[in-house]
């Protein structure tokens, strides 16, 4: 693609020669003659200079760093992004469906949908047109999967789950398994019917072996925009807000109701039955064991303890600050 046609599509300048091409992305350090790439993160501006790409995403401040073509844009990894999406499209396999595949009569598949070989379509569920549903995925009784959305190979959609439009579940995800529903008898544990479903919203992304429990009455939703990465854990009747991102081994407890925009990171989680507001951002390995009222950065870790011993401690720990500014008004009194 040329480069002057990319920036005029996502209004960026060019610094260099507009008649540049290129055919692919590549690092900075390893990328050749007609090669795209992007400058981001500062602590790979040592590759820029002696970089052989054809063209580079930067900001401003770093076009004339640039041997080749540079083009400026004001979130040069966005702009990537997109660049990217062009130049390597997802390839798309024509409608039909494979002759191993297992399509219930009463189930609906559009006929621009593909399904691919050994999967299943059970009763009354619906394909919407463009979907793919890939080699050895379920797609279980009275659930839909929206216009232009993908199950990867091996996705358990179970009963009665409701996915949006452009929607992609990577390999091996489960969506609407029985959530951890269990209640104490004299005689033992017994099992709680879990009867809600799955909701799930539009463009949204679910990463591979990540597991999203059904309701146990009401449903469990997913909102717009939600991307999950690998590997995660959402509880049963928990709701996801729009725009929200997780990664990977992040765990949310059940009943847990998570705002619009906010972020996890890897391995951080949640305990049950709780609230974060919009716009929260959870750190690293962090676990929330409070509601969060407002948008903020929450963190921190501590090593596992005896459980009374822990509690002693953390109250201590929330008293360290105002117990260094006495100690500190204490010593200025004494000098």
């Amino acid at each position: 693609m040329r480069v002057a046609d990319l920036a005029v599509k996502y209004g960026c300048d060019i610094v260099g020669d507009i008649d540049c091409e290129v055919t692919h992305v590549a690092t900075l350090q390893n990328a050749g003659v007609s090669a795209l790439s992007f400058l981001s993160n500062p602590a790979y501006r040592k590759y820029l200079q002696n970089t052989k790409a054809s063209a580079v995403i930067v900001a401003e401040a770093f076009a004339s760093e640039v041997p080749g073509c540079a083009i400026v844009a004001e979130d040069p990894y966005v702009t990537y992004a997109r660049m990217a999406a062009d130049l390597h499209p997802a390839s798309r396999p024509e409608g039909g469906v494979h002759p191993s595949a297992i399509v219930a009569e009463s189930a609906s598949v559009d006929p621009s949908a593909t399904i691919r070989a050994n999967a299943v379509i059970e009763a009354g569920a619906k394909v919407g047109p463009g979907c793919i549903v890939g080699p050895c995925s379920v797609l279980g009784e009275n659930s839909a999967l929206g216009e232009n959305s993908v199950l990867e190979s091996n996705v358990s959609i179970m009963s009665d789950v409701k996915i949006g439009a452009r929607c992609v579940l990577h390999s091996g995800c489960v969506v609407g398994a029985d959530g951890f529903g269990i209640a104490r008898a004299p005689e033992g544990w017994i099992k709680v019917p879990q009867v809600g479903g799955v909701r799930i919203g539009d463009d949204v992304e679910i990463g591979a072996c990540t597991s999203i429990d059904r309701g146990a009455i009401e449903h469990t939703v997913i909102g717009n925009g939600v991307k999950l990465d690998n590997q995660i854990q959402i509880g049963h009747n928990c709701i996801i807000g729009d725009h929200t991102v997780m990664a990977g081994m992040t765990g949310i407890a059940g009943s847990t109701t998570i705002g619009r925009n906010c972020v996890f990171g890897g391995n951080s989680g949640t305990t049950g039955h709780l609230t974060i507001a919009d716009g929260v951002v959870i750190t690293a390995r962090c676990t929330v064991t409070a509601d969060i009222e407002s948008a903020g950065t929450f963190g921190g870790v501590f090593p596992h303890e005896e459980f009374r011993q822990y509690q002693r401690n953390l109250a201590r720990y929330r008293q360290l600050d105002k117990l260094a500014r006495r100690v500190a008004a204490l010593e200025k009194r004494n000098r």
